[in-house]
């Protein structure tokens, strides 16, 4: 066969691929209709997760990254058509919560880019947004405060959880050595301390709503000033990229929380729960409340500490552990530390893939 018949059958796959396309855009809106008629979310994480991770197991011979990003862009399609409202994320555009936005919802979803983590839960909240996404915890900073204050206080729940790989990139007009001042989001310039210290020690850090945020005041005021962000941010700007991978750990990464008004039905293959809780004043109160999960054999996936913004020197606990809410070994699990806690209160559960 030649050159040019192997292109012809291409097109020709390429064609039947499109017509099966359109078909299976007919069926989702169909789901789409039966949704809205039963009142279920447009947007089903843990559905999405057993499609994907059925296609996976069924193309053995195509990388899982591949499967998982067409058929993600797929799924987009069908649900941005029918999702009436938009994501919102800690924006501006480039920033990387939108990165992990565009990898729990796909680039057909609508968006809605706002300054603050306190704006996303007010837009879901209020139903300007259907969704919200936002960062929880860095592998070299720990957690971002801001949002496990935000999910204890509030009555949305986590549908989702996305992990991203964070490349930062120090970016800027001129060269190294004319820059004073380095402005980015607090977390990521913490996430490059050390780095800073080293090729930048007389620079001014200065903190900004994002690391997209940032980008965009460096371009408007350009003289002397540098922005901690991604590579995406910079090049959407026209901001030249000074130096990549400057984070101090190679293995960095974020993990954002997906929020939305109801919470999961159980559904995923693996799945987590995430609570947060506040002990009885009495000995032994925390070692007793832990015992509810180690009695029933459930390994605990994370246990964070954050003081409560109610009283002086009384804590939350937040804690990730396998299992859906409504499982019958979380439930006695929950039965036990009702018991041994003041406060437990369920902030969600969502499928165990990382998106």
């Amino acid at each position: 066969m030649s050159l040019d018949q192997h292109r012809r059958e291409v097109d020709r796959i390429d064609r039947e691929l499109l017509r099966l396309l359109g078909e299976r855009l007919e069926v989702a809106r169909a789901i789409g209709e039966a949704k809205l008629k039963s009142g279920a979310p447009v947007y089903a994480p843990q559905r999405e997760e057993q499609v994907l991770s059925a296609l996976v197991e069924a193309a053995p011979n195509i990388p899982a990254s591949g499967v998982r990003s067409v058929f993600r862009e797929v799924i987009s399609l069908s649900i941005g058509a029918q999702m009436a409202k938009p994501v919102a994320y800690l924006g501006p555009e480039g920033s990387f919560t939108q990165q992990a936005q565009l990898r729990a919802f796909g680039s057909s979803v609508p968006s809605l880019p706002l300054r603050s983590i306190s704006d996303i839960f007010a837009a879901v909240e209020s139903g300007e947004a259907s969704y919200g996404v936002v960062p929880v915890e860095n592998s070299t900073e720990g957690v971002v405060s801001h949002s496990l204050d935000l999910l204890a206080e509030s009555e949305l729940k986590v549908v989702a959880q996305v992990t991203l790989a964070v490349e930062q990139c120090l970016v800027g007009f001129g060269s190294l050595d004319a820059v004073t001042r380095v402005l980015s989001k607090d977390i990521a310039l913490a996430q490059c301390r050390g780095w800073l210290s080293r090729h930048a020690p007389n620079a001014t850090l200065v903190e900004t709503d994002s690391t997209a945020a940032a980008v965009e005041q460096v371009a408007r005021e350009p003289q002397g000033a540098a922005a901690v962000a991604s590579a995406t941010a910079a090049e959407s700007r026209g901001v030249p990229i000074l130096a990549r991978g400057i984070q101090d750990r190679r293995d960095n990464a974020t993990r954002f929380f997906v929020i939305g008004l109801t919470a999961n039905a159980t559904g995923a293959k693996e799945e987590v729960t995430s609570v947060v809780l506040t002990l009885k004043h009495e000995p032994g109160a925390l070692q007793a409340a832990l015992s509810s999960f180690s009695d029933r054999g459930i390994n605990l996936i994370r246990i964070e500490s954050r003081p409560s913004r109610r009283r002086a020197w009384e804590y939350l606990f937040f804690i990730d552990f396998p299992g859906h809410w409504d499982s019958s070994a979380v439930q006695e699990a929950v039965v036990a530390l009702k018991g041994r806690c003041e406060i437990v209160k369920w902030l969600g559960s969502y499928p165990q893939s990382a998106g």
